[in-house]
């Protein structure tokens, strides 16, 4: 009985195999010609709502057909596990050419015959890092114009089934597919894919890769660009060769194009910033033996005898300064002088990669046909979701025709929820931040004491202090919370943003982006902001500390300064976010789909479909763009906000980015469905957000070498209270220290238990001792260094900004030669385009048309020559 079942199946699987001729890459419809443009896919679940479901796809799919397109059926028995049906939507020429004018899409008029740039002599050095030409530059470069249905000769139109490359026509279908009309429910008229898949109508909507990834399609129709993008592009073992942009742009359209391209250069320009911080921080290694402020910690005549005051309330103990010699020596790493030279040049490294993006956009713009590109007319018009939900209706001033519109009220209303949502997730991570304080604060004095009574420990308690085991543990448990709050946010800023309605996808865009922006950066930024301008700042003195809600005594420094706890702090939470987000945009597609594919796997090779295959993938979203740049965006802030703290802060985003790119290309190209094609003229919205962090850069790393860092108080000493000659900075530890009287301890300060009998303890300040007739305030050497660190804040931010913007204004956003390339081909395509006009009248005037005058082709005439000079 087993046996029978078998051959059975083994009879149904044949005839499925006969049934279907066509090969499993086919991208086609049955008969072989027409291209399969965009895919819809539903499963027949007979519930409650099965019925109108029905009706909805019904009226959806006849609409479509209206509209001009081709459809053809997939019955759910053809399909792999027999449930899903699909529907295959072909845009014949007639559609493709009308709605190519509504989206003002360019095509080519003529090959470029402006000549090439005289080649660089050195390019034959990067020849290692380059990739084929036919890779690069898969098409010949044309002079284009926008596509009118009244001027098909005018176009290099060779064969109206290639003259729309794929991206072009899902771009098309998609403009139809989410502006068709479904029905009216409620008194409203309905449409639009989008709502159909949000309420289950279909379950997905897609464009087809062209072939399989890791091998070429049989069929000889196919491009492969899929297949060429994974071998070139998309693979690790390429991380040291050139992207091909071109590539990517006409496969996957402009938008993502221009991700590729910006994160491309980034990364370039990284490597720069990359070497400049290892020679940093290899002099900070180099020096660490010459360092005299560590040497003087170490020594057991000078650290060893200095006695300090202890750091909590009751729990701790008298310590002795040399505790913290392995801690001082590390400290030197990165707080040394060539921090200041760092975090200058950081300042001017962000302005030329800000500038020198702009040209290479504007090159991009010239290159991809986007010059006189503002916005993608698509994200002008209403968005389906507006036109929906705004009943209400006035005239347009531009169109003179009726449009919805949000009431002034509603928007106000709406605007005021959204604001308020927003300023509380700012506030809850505000509150977990303080939280995180409280525990630092809360489980010091429990390290002390461990690591006090605890024999095993001793071996490394020089290197591994109370301070540097609560800073690390609070760094880790505040990646966890801001984890867990990003994830909720996301969907709680989707949400908001959905409810004010934006009027088209550009609003929405930029909207969504400022409102998750705002958040991470509090988010990831906030624990970060503490340590370098709040820890250690409002300490107090022995004798009078300052408390946390009355309970909690506030963090000290240690006494190699807090900037070793602000660079632990910023690469447990850096490094934690990259690892992270690499696991999240990799592994966790990869085994959704694999998960997806488990049974398939199993099945004849020609069962399981092109369209069966892409179904299975993940889907990238509108929003998938929005995510990467957002990762990029937050990890350049830590890279230029604190990078005072960390020089090696480059390198590690450089590493990261490396890896960043063949994720992000191997997760598109291989484990997402094709993404719908969208024109985009710069990285938008995101430009002025690394602006304005460029300048915020500037401010924060003077205030961290000014108040976080030891070198301003180091200067002073060195030029205003050295006494020895030859060797000037010793002695600063001392100097650094005040005195604090033992007896003058109040009982809630004092230890529970002292070993020896000390008569006086060490803090750090500049305060004056119990004997002055001032005791404990604030003495001169304080003032002095507070006044060198202002000067220093101001002369540093006005040095890097007249800096900045010089360089700004010294580098053109527009090269020379894409500026005089720009103007060149528009000369020509004007006068291709006269050209044309002239001959079509001079063909009207002979085959004697009586709308056709010679007064109006001597006009036409007149006019191209006018437009020559100009």
């Amino acid at each position: 009985q087993q046996s029978g079942r078998r051959y059975n199946l083994f009879l149904k699987r044949r005839l499925r195999i006969d049934k279907r001729h066509q090969s499993k890459d086919s991208i086609f419809f049955r008969d072989g010609v027409r291209r399969i443009d965009f895919v819809l896919s539903y499963v027949d679940d007979f519930n409650k709502e099965w019925e109108k479901k029905w009706e909805r796809r019904k009226e959806f799919e006849s609409n479509l057909q209206k509209a001009g397109l081709e459809l053809e059926i997939e019955d759910k028995k053809e399909s792999e596990d027999g449930k899903i049906y699909f529907v295959k939507i072909h845009a014949p020429w007639e559609v493709l050419i009308t709605y190519a004018e509504v989206l003002n899409i360019k095509v080519p008029i003529k090959e470029n015959d402006i000549p090439s740039t005289v080649e660089n002599p050195l390019d034959c050095m990067l020849t290692p890092f380059r990739l084929p030409e036919k890779v690069m530059h898969p098409e010949p470069d044309y002079f284009t114009a926008p596509f009118s249905k009244d001027k098909q000769e005018l176009y290099l139109i060779n064969d109206e089934n290639t003259f729309f490359s794929p991206s072009m026509r899902n771009r098309i279908v998609n403009y139809i597919l989410a502006r068709c009309p479904y029905g009216t429910e409620e008194g409203k008229k309905k449409f639009g894919i989008k709502r159909l898949l949000n309420n289950g109508t279909y379950s997905a909507a897609y464009p087809l890769h062209d072939c399989q990834y890791w091998k070429k399609a049989n069929d000889p129709n196919c491009d492969n660009e899929r297949y060429t993008l994974y071998m070139e592009w998309a693979r690790f073992l390429r991380f040291y060769k050139e992207q091909p942009l071109d590539l990517i742009r006409k496969y996957y359209g402009e938008k993502i194009g221009i991700y590729f391209a910006w994160l491309g250069f980034y990364t370039e320009m990284l490597f720069l910033a990359a070497v400049v911080g290892l020679i940093c921080f290899l002099y900070g290694l180099f020096t660490m033996d010459e360092n005299m402020s560590s040497k003087e910690i170490c020594d057991p005549a000078i650290g060893g005898e200095i006695i300090m005051c202890p750091l909590c309330d009751r729990e701790c103990d008298y310590w002795r300064l040399n505790t913290t010699c392995e801690a001082s020596q590390y400290s030197h790493l990165f707080d040394n002088v060539a921090t200041v030279f760092f975090a200058i040049f950081m300042g001017i490294w962000v302005t030329l990669f800000l500038e020198f993006w702009k040209r290479r956009q504007a090159r991009l713009k010239y290159e991809w046909d986007l010059v006189d590109f503002e916005e993608e007319q698509q994200q002008l018009q209403l968005r389906p979701e507006y036109e929906a939900k705004c009943t209400q209706k006035k005239k347009n001033p531009v169109t003179q025709e009726m449009e919805p519109y949000l009431p002034l009220t509603s928007q106000a209303v709406r605007f005021c929820i959204s604001g308020t949502t927003v300023l509380f997730w700012v506030s809850l991570i505000i509150a977990s931040m303080i939280a995180v304080i409280v525990y630092r604060l809360a489980v010091y004095a429990a390290f002390a004491s461990l690591m006090e009574n605890t024999e095993t420990l001793q071996p490394i308690r020089g290197l591994l202090t109370p301070q540097l085991a609560t800073s690390v543990t609070a760094s880790c448990l505040n990646f966890v919370i801001i984890m867990i709050l990003n994830f909720i946010y996301e969907r709680i800023a989707i949400w908001i943003t959905d409810m004010e309605i934006p009027r088209t996808h550009m609003e929405y865009e930029n909207r969504l982006t400022m409102k998750m922006f705002l958040f991470q950066f509090v988010n990831y930024y906030s624990s970060c902001f503490y340590v370098a301008f709040f820890k250690g700042k409002f300490v107090g003195y022995p004798g009078a500390y300052t408390y946390m809600f009355n309970s909690w005594r506030n963090e000290e420094c240690d006494p190699a300064g807090c900037l070793i706890e602000l660079t632990t702090q910023l690469t447990i939470v850096m490094a934690g976010k990259q690892i992270w987000g690499n696991i999240q945009e990799a592994i966790v597609p990869w085994i959704c789909n694999w998960w997806g594919r488990r049974k398939a796997r199993n099945n004849p090779e020609n069962l399981y479909s092109r369209w069966e295959q892409d179904h299975d993938l993940q889907t990238f979203g509108p929003l998938g763009l929005f995510y990467e740049y957002l990762e990029m965006v937050i990890q350049f802030g830590f890279i230029t906000l604190f990078v005072a703290s960390f020089p090696l802060a480059p390198l590690l985003a450089l590493m990261n980015n490396i890896l960043e790119i063949r994720v992000d290309s191997w997760k598109l190209t291989t484990q997402y469905r094709r993404p719908v094609a969208a024109k985009a003229h710069s990285i938008g919205v995101w430009q002025a957000i690394l602006n304005g962090m460029a300048i915020l850069s500037v401010v924060t790393n003077a205030f961290i070498v000014a108040f976080t860092s030891d070198m301003i108080p180091r200067l002073v000493y060195y030029y205003a209270y050295s006494e020895n000659e030859d060797s000037p900075m010793s002695g600063y530890i001392n100097d650094s220290l005040s005195v604090f009287q033992i007896s003058d301890f109040p009982e809630r300060n004092k230890p529970k238990m002292v070993r020896d009998n000390f008569v006086i303890c060490r803090y750090r300040d500049y305060r004056y001792p119990p004997d002055h007739e001032r005791r404990y305030q604030h003495s001169m050497h304080f003032w002095h260094i507070l006044a060198a660190k202002l000067a220093f804040i101001i002369i540093m931010e006005h040095v890097v900004f007249i800096v900045k913007f010089f360089v700004a204004w010294m580098i053109p956003d527009v090269p020379a030669d894409v500026k005089a390339k720009i103007k060149r081909e528009k000369y020509l395509t004007q006068k291709i385009l006269h050209e044309y006009e002239l001959e079509k009248l001079k063909e009207r005037l002979c085959q004697g048309d009586k709308r056709a005058t010679e007064k109006e082709y001597m006009a036409t005439e007149g006019r191209m020559e006018l437009t020559i000079p100009m």
